[in-house]
């Protein structure tokens, strides 16, 4: 396996929860290495752009609202095969469906407030990373 880097995003509702420690505690128990994060808050316009792939969708107005609605913490976590990896933490979307101790389990209220994103894939994650955060030699790796 290679080390892996990925895309995660602490969204509104767990940060108005005060539930931002424990996913953090989260992942490094986890072993994540979080690489580089820091503290937004995003505009609709910025939402639509990085959800730019949903645009069509009928739940496009409200996630962008959502994700506009309040702080959310930027990430670039990091391990052997990151992306699986911090998907499987973070649960299925819905949380009634999420396994027990998954961060969506344990933290989100429902499909839409689900608490946390994470990139679907490797070509996911440069494209979000990117969005966020600088072009770096270990982004560009991860594209060959």
């Amino acid at each position: 396996m290679t080390i892996e880097q990925t895309l995660a995003i602490i969204k509104p509702d767990a940060v108005k929860n005060k539930n931002m420690g424990s996913i953090l505690s989260k992942i490094e128990k986890n072993d994540f290495t979080i690489i580089q994060a820091f503290m937004i808050q995003l505009t609709k316009e910025e939402a639509g752009d990085f959800y730019h792939a949903h645009k069509d969708k009928p739940f496009f107005d409200d996630l962008t609202n959502f994700m506009s609605s309040g702080q959310v913490m930027i990430m670039i976590l990091e391990k052997e095969n990151a992306v699986v990896e911090w998907r499987n933490l973070m649960g299925a979307t819905d949380p009634a469906k999420a396994e027990a101790g998954t961060i969506r389990a344990d933290f989100a209220k429902s499909i839409d407030e689900n608490s946390v994103h994470g990139s679907d894939s490797i070509d996911s994650a440069v494209e979000e990373i990117t969005f966020f955060f600088e072009i770096n030699d270990d982004i560009e790796e991860l594209e060959s």
